[in-house]
């Protein structure tokens, strides 16, 4: 992914107001990201704690996403898997991302929900960057390349969700 800026950030969002994308909290270590290594722009609101975003390049411009998520989850004592990256968590390492849709359908309260990553790392997690809680990866017979390539697909198949 190319290093993206804040103007290129809050202008990115497809299921919020230009107003709430003017007011969300944007991280301020965009120069220290390892880009290289990202598939997507993924962070937590610290000012929030159920409000997360993501902005992903797609046809060569960015399309950001607002997410919520429960704060606090229960019942998820065993391990869970992103399916975004594939990666097992224990605890509340993954949790039910929603996110309103764009347009007419999101502003009469229609939302779409998907199993994520809950510090939003998957892009490290592929690389073995980050060290899922539960100690490892799945071995896969799967190149990276192409294990990324699934990622973008499950990814984008959430994205395009939110436009239809």
């Amino acid at each position: 992914m190319r290093a993206l800026g804040e103007q290129d950030i809050r202008g990115s969002f497809i299921n919020c107001s230009k107003g709430e994308a003017k007011r969300l909290a944007v991280p301020r270590d965009l120069a220290e990201r390892p880009w290289q290594e990202l598939d997507f722009l993924g962070w937590r609101d610290p000012g929030a704690p159920d409000r997360s975003y993501l902005v992903a390049e797609r046809d060569g411009r960015p399309v950001g996403v607002a997410l919520r998520f429960p704060a606090a989850q229960r019942g998820f004592l065993h391990r869970s898997m992103c399916s975004v990256c594939l990666t097992t968590h224990r605890g509340g390492g993954v949790s039910l991302m929603t996110a309103r849709k764009a347009g007419a359908a999101g502003r009469e309260g229609n939302s779409v929900g998907l199993y994520m990553c809950t510090d939003l790392a998957c892009s490290l997690y592929l690389r073995g960057r980050k060290i899922p809680d539960s100690g490892a990866r799945f071995e896969e017979s799967l190149t990276l390349e192409e294990q990324i390539e699934r990622a973008e697909r499950n990814l984008f198949g959430f994205l395009d969700k939110l436009t239809v």
